[in-house]
């Protein structure tokens, strides 16, 4: 993977986008037998169409605190950087135990051969797939999210 420095993560982070499929729709996953429903938003930079990322929403079907949503940049050529994931309070991360947390990409750990987002903090502030996703607009769309229609 590529190493991208603090000074491009915090660029892709701070970027106003716009949301390409505000109504994306959900689709269960795998298909026979679902465990899981997501859904994909595709969104480019509001000033540069060319720069792409995409938003998902991750929900288990049967255990309502095991939930993903995340932002990953989408590079031509490359892998994509997932920026940050939202998760549920399902599961132990570390010294996180079973609490809602935020994972945010690093130049270490992409240095040092780990996940870009492997680094997580504990939040309080969501306890929802619909309140990860607000947070993860509200810290990601700079204050200007803006829909095509």
């Amino acid at each position: 993977m590529r190493v991208y420095s603090e000074l491009e993560i915090n660029s892709f982070r701070s970027m106003p986008k716009k949301v390409l499929n505000p109504l994306a729709r959900w689709s269960q996953k795998p298909k026979r037998r679902p465990v899981h429903k997501q859904r994909n938003f595709h969104v480019v930079g509001m000033d540069d169409e060319k720069i792409r990322f995409m938003i998902y929403q991750r929900q288990n079907l049967k255990v309502l605190d095991d939930y993903s949503c995340g932002i990953s940049y989408i590079a031509r050529g490359a892998s994509p950087l997932t920026l940050a994931r939202y998760n549920g309070a399902s599961h132990i991360h570390g010294d996180i135990a079973f609490q809602s947390h935020i994972h945010h990409a690093t130049e270490t750990a992409i240095a040092t051969g780990k996940r870009a987002e492997s680094r997580a903090d504990a939040s309080d502030r969501f306890e929802t797939l619909e309140g990860a996703l607000s947070l993860l607009v509200g810290r990601f769309q700079d204050k200007r999210f803006e829909s095509r229609s």
